[in-house]
């Protein structure tokens, strides 16, 4: 089975998910679990919000910073209810995500 690379470049980083070349479903963007246009993988929600001091880079006790290979932090990831796992910059902007259950 051949395998497509599925990633979202963003401040030197790649989130990359590996898919069969014809995505599932659960995987695709298309999918509302996975859509930012669900309320629960937007920015607007402050769950994932970086006015949420559980996502703010000013918390040194945070743990779902997201970092460069130097160990800068260029963002932090939330886990919405669908289990949808998503990736912001600092500023709060969507990077990717990682559908439920992927690796």
């Amino acid at each position: 089975m051949k395998l497509i690379p599925i990633c979202v470049l963003s401040f030197g980083l790649s989130f990359c998910h590996y898919a069969p070349a014809q995505v599932s479903y659960e995987s695709s963007p298309l999918n509302y679990n996975n859509s930012v246009l669900n309320y629960q993988n937007s920015p607007l929600n402050y769950n994932n919000s970086p006015l949420n001091y559980n996502n703010s880079a000013l918390n040194s006790q945070a743990t779902n910073g997201v970092y460069d290979p130097n160990g800068n932090r260029v963002g932090y990831q939330t886990v919405a209810p669908s289990g949808t796992v998503n990736y912001f910059d600092n500023s709060g902007n969507r990077m990717g995500y990682s559908p439920k259950g992927s690796k």
